[in-house]
């Protein structure tokens, strides 16, 4: 049996002191006699008569649940619904749902735990170091994505399978995400064009370098990329980075986890803009793009810094703090 870690008394003890007080000894000499104050010899004797009397169970001197018998701040049904709904529609976690639902994530993640849709245990993950630089926008990760374009949703969406997904996007072909990110705020800067040469790379990088610095940060020293050809082989890429006085740093094959910066915001970016609705076609899916990118920005909590959106460490800049 589980006793309380700072109880002076266990079970034994608890019904010897009893047995002693229904001998005929006073309740406070019995508590003398079993070093325990008289407050906690009145408890345990109450606890056996009250049980006698209610014909309850004989096991009185089991410690009782510490858990309170009314909780007046509890929410209620009504209002743990749109925690549960953003919860099935989203299937994010606590600190995710704090910046939806506006609750703290204490709470939410009460409610997922009583109503049992909180995540299950993960398997233990790949042993990795973490690593961040001091400055905003000292080191940029660079990547790209790449989603399908359609004129209708298809049936993994629908749940129609009179058309296929080929039909709805066949000849339309791709379109692709050229995704900047800042190592120290998590700022994200997102271009979406149809195609992934190595020219539309490079202008990308620089209209990046050009937004963070109207957010006031200074250029880069250094930005990271994969092996691709249009980052490593590209003369238009390097051009911006010996402008912008960076040096590139490549990552080793078969190592996303060194970029892993801007690969989970790619997860994220999918995860809750591109596959969150069902868009009527791609067209309408890329108008919210900016939206969301305003979103992730500036009011979307993020776990690794604290659970502030990104723009709070882009704005407070190192010798300005409040």
């Amino acid at each position: 049996m589980n006793t309380h870690r700072r109880a002076t008394l266990g079970p034994a003890g608890r019904q010897a002191l009893v047995a002693a007080i229904e001998e005929g000894m006073s309740l406070k000499a019995a508590a003398a006699a079993f070093n325990v104050s008289p407050a906690t010899a009145h408890r345990w004797w109450h606890r056996k008569r009250d049980a006698l009397l209610d014909k309850a169970s004989v096991e009185w001197w089991r410690d009782r649940s510490s858990r309170p018998h009314r909780s007046p701040r509890r929410l209620s049904a009504a209002e743990e619904e749109p925690i549960l709904r953003a919860r099935r529609e989203t299937n994010l976690g606590p600190g995710r749902l704090a910046g939806i639902v506006r609750r703290a994530r204490s709470t939410i993640w009460k409610v997922l735990q009583r109503n049992g849709v909180s995540r299950r245990r993960r398997s233990a993950r790949q042993s990795f170091r973490r690593y961040e630089w001091a400055r905003p926008g000292a080191l940029l990760h660079v990547d790209m994505a790449e989603l399908p374009r359609f004129r209708k949703p298809g049936h993994a969406v629908t749940g129609d399978r009179s058309k296929t997904g080929y039909e709805t996007r066949h000849g339309l072909g791709h379109v692709y995400l050229h995704c900047v990110v800042d190592d120290h705020s998590r700022y994200a800067y997102v271009e979406q064009h149809q195609q992934r040469g190595a020219a539309i790379t490079a202008a990308v990088l620089e209209r990046a370098i050009a937004h963070l610095g109207e957010l006031g940060l200074d250029p880069p020293d250094a930005v990271m990329t994969d092996n691709a050809y249009a980052y490593t082989k590209s003369r238009a890429f390097a051009a911006v980075l010996r402008a912008a006085g960076a040096r590139q740093i490549v990552t080793p094959p078969y190592t996303p986890r060194w970029n892993g910066k801007v690969e989970r915001f790619i997860r994220t970016l999918k995860s809750e803009w591109a596959s969150a609705h069902a868009w009527p076609s791609s067209s309408d899916r890329s108008r919210a793009l900016r939206s969301f990118l305003r979103y992730y920005n500036r009011r979307r909590p993020h776990s690794s810094i604290g659970d502030r959106p990104p723009i709070s460490r882009v704005h407070n800049l190192r010798g300005q703090d409040s």
